[in-house]
């Protein structure tokens, strides 16, 4: 079964809001439309890019995982790209029937080590 993709409406109005009311921060996350024109589209449209009938990341594992990273390290947003990439990551992972069980604080810990990756 192929993954299903998560829509720019999505990230609007799912991850968005709810990375913006549920998420407490000392840093606002500004309004969508202030968003960076085409890096949102690329970060999701990335997981999905085929090379000769094939996908260039396999899984749900794999698309998940190039998702999340390019949200945080690409810079969609003004401010932040972490929570939203949070955000994103589980409704990705909602929309195709899985969720992840881990603590908020292991979550946190999580993006903030993809950011320091290379």
């Amino acid at each position: 079964m192929r993954a299903k993709n998560i829509t720019i409406a999505e990230v609007e109005f799912t991850a968005f809001v709810l990375a913006k009311k549920l998420m407490s921060w000392n840093e606002p996350i500004p309004d969508f439309g202030t968003r960076f024109p085409n890096i949102l589209e690329s970060c999701l449209e990335t997981p999905f890019i085929r090379f000769g009938r094939k996908d260039m990341y396999r899984g749900l594992v794999g698309k998940a995982s190039i998702l999340f990273y390019l949200m945080i390290k690409n810079h969609p947003f003004q401010n932040g790209n972490k929570r939203i990439a949070v955000m994103c990551l589980l409704v990705f992972l909602a929309n195709n029937g899985k969720w992840l069980r881990m603590s908020q604080n292991n979550l946190y810990n999580f993006a903030v080590g993809a950011e320091a990756l290379n």
